[in-house]
């Protein structure tokens, strides 16, 4: 059955229609976009994941691991001291690429109560241990696919399992989305100056020996990235600081056989695969000669690796969270503070509250 319909019936259809999608484009074009740091910042595929997860679980099944784990043990306990700055109880926790549990374990009740250990490596989450008393989950997840309900966690921590993460500003906005209101992400990660001797060393032999250099440590996040993603994000009370550590071997093989059996092999797409058995010696060689440092009084010798860590805070935003004054609010000009002892002319005893006390 055929339907006819006149010209200026099909005139009327088309012009209503054509008024009603621009009316929708109009409208859709009017709402706001969420800012995330994805639409800031583009992931990059720098490092083969499955590589990675290899070496997590190869590293894991070692007997001798724990020799291995020094500096994740110290920075772990860095950053748990960070969180008990917060004087606050987390009902909800996440640790990120928590390994063996190195944040964790510090955890007692009257700072977490319960905590949810997430890594990719199954045999290093049996191996994980936390705090008395406080309640523990264990689930096997990507750190650069995490999936938990929004607005469901008081507290995100990760201690260095960040920098082998490609989509890092969406885990960023992955992290943002499922912390409640004022819940807080602390982090951190190592830093581009990380194993710098090792590095100049391998670069220098290789230069020697073959006319070029390859990659054979990973790049690091720089600084400025990490304050970058924080604010794209849409953190609060943005916090990022840099520390440094220095571990003396007794040779550049023992740097290099520690950070393999750590599990944090250069996992680069781009990676070679291996370094000639000459460049190695050479590098070692150089190593000693450029940074290599004599013990008398216990009659030994040394070389040092950098371990540059970036620390990182940012809190969801939530309206008891304090805020700044608004801009020209201010009394005194900071071209004055050479007279600040005229301008305060009131003193006066401030008594502190049972809070301020504790």
């Amino acid at each position: 059955m055929s339907v006819l319909i006149n010209s200026s019936l099909m005139h009327r259809i088309m012009q209503k229609h054509f008024k009603t999608h621009k009316i929708f484009n109009r409208y859709i074009t009017n709402v706001p976009k969420k800012k995330t740091a994805s639409s800031v910042y583009r992931s990059m595929n720098i490092f083969d994941r499955n590589a990675k997860i290899l070496q997590k679980e190869r590293s894991a099944q070692d007997k001798d691991y724990h020799l291995y784990e020094y500096v994740r043990e110290e920075i772990g306990w860095r950053t748990a001291d960070r969180i008990f700055d917060i004087k606050r109880t987390f009902k909800n926790a996440v640790e990120l690429g928590a390994g063996r549990g190195y944040v964790s374990r510090h955890f007692l009740p009257d700072s977490v109560e319960k905590v949810t250990l997430v890594d990719t490596s199954q045999t290093h989450l049996d191996k994980a241990i936390v705090g008395d008393g406080v309640k523990v989950d264990k689930v096997v997840m990507d750190e650069e696919n995490i999936d938990f309900p929004e607005n469901s966690i008081d507290l995100v921590v990760s201690s260095l399992a960040l920098h082998w993460v490609n989509d890092l500003p969406g885990c960023f906005d992955r992290i943002m989305n499922c912390l409640k209101p004022d819940g807080v992400f602390i982090a951190c990660m190592f830093g581009g100056d990380t194993l710098m001797e090792l590095r100049q060393s391998i670069q220098l032999a290789e230069s020697e020996r073959l006319g070029g250099v390859y990659p054979h440590v990973s790049p690091f996040t720089r600084i400025q990235d990490v304050g970058g993603l924080l604010n794209a994000a849409g953190y609060t009370l943005q916090t990022v600081d840099v520390d440094s550590m220095s571990v003396w071997y007794p040779s550049a093989w023992h740097v290099m056989r520690d950070v393999r059996r750590s599990g944090e092999g250069n996992a680069a797409h781009n990676r070679p695969a291996m370094l000639a058995r000459d460049v190695q010696f050479a590098a070692a060689a150089l190593y000693d000669e450029m940074y290599g440092k004599d013990f008398p009084e216990k009659e030994s010798r040394g070389v040092p690796a950098t371990y540059q860590i970036i620390n990182l805070v940012g809190w969801k935003p939530d309206p008891s969270q304090p805020t700044p004054m608004e801009r020209g609010s201010g009394e005194v000009s900071l071209k004055d503070l050479h007279k600040i002892d005229e301008i305060i002319t009131h003193t006066g005893k401030v008594h502190l509250r049972d809070e301020d006390l504790k």
